[in-house]
């Protein structure tokens, strides 16, 4: 087994654990020590540049951008590289995501620390779907685009900047105080695992075609 692979094994294992000892308190009504330890900075956001910043940055990742911009992204791969594939799998695979993400909402059923309607903040709070859904999206655009581009250097600097729009994003749930931080944590680690089996699934096809 690769080096990388025992990492990945490795953090997974570690975070599953984590998340599992976070749901457990917050099915059975308790606050995980993360959340407690968090909730009075949340208090010193509010009327500050910060919060207004991360009220602008939270946007990026609401459904009524979401969706408009995957159907456009999708068209764009497709054309990019003259293939359905690359766009199918984005499409349905940020689709996919956004259901799993309902789906685990509904079965944890945590409230929120605060509702905001306009911040498409309403619903069940576990995991933050702000963290869960970006980390697809861009993520995938950022591994499509590594394709395509032949500059190492440039494909790092893509790397960089969408894993710090992502970021943004979900932690700007936490600014604005309508997610707890492990529901960000958590939305992060099922996003990346749904990103990881996406490439997985196109690397599979891809194959599969150069057999056939």
């Amino acid at each position: 087994m690769k080096r990388r692979q025992i990492v990945f094994i490795s953090f997974f294992i570690v975070m599953s654990g984590v998340i599992g000892t976070w749901i457990f308190k917050i099915v059975r009504g308790e606050i995980p020590y993360v959340d407690k330890w968090t909730r009075d900075l949340v208090d010193t956001f509010p009327d500050t540049y910060i919060y207004s910043f991360f009220r602008v940055v939270t946007n990026l990742g609401s459904e009524s951008f979401m969706y408009p911009f995957t159907a456009v992204v999708t068209i764009i791969l497709i054309i990019l590289f003259r293939d359905w594939l690359p766009g199918i799998v984005f499409g349905l695979g940020i689709f996919a995501t956004h259901q799993a993400n309902k789906l685990i909402k509904l079965l944890v059923d945590r409230d929120r620390p605060s509702i905001l309607e306009e911040a498409n903040a309403v619903g069940e709070s576990f995991p933050s779907g702000h963290a869960m859904v970006p980390i697809v999206c861009y993520g995938l655009i950022a591994y499509f685009l590594a394709k395509k581009i032949r500059s190492t250097a440039a494909v790092l600097g893509i790397q960089i900047f969408f894993a710090l729009l992502v970021f943004l994003i979900g932690i700007s749930r936490y600014v604005i105080n309508v997610h707890y931080l492990t529901d960000i944590f958590a939305g992060f680690v099922f996003g990346f695992v749904c990103l990881l089996l996406l490439i997985y699934l196109y690397e599979w096809i891809k194959r599969l075609r150069t057999r056939s």
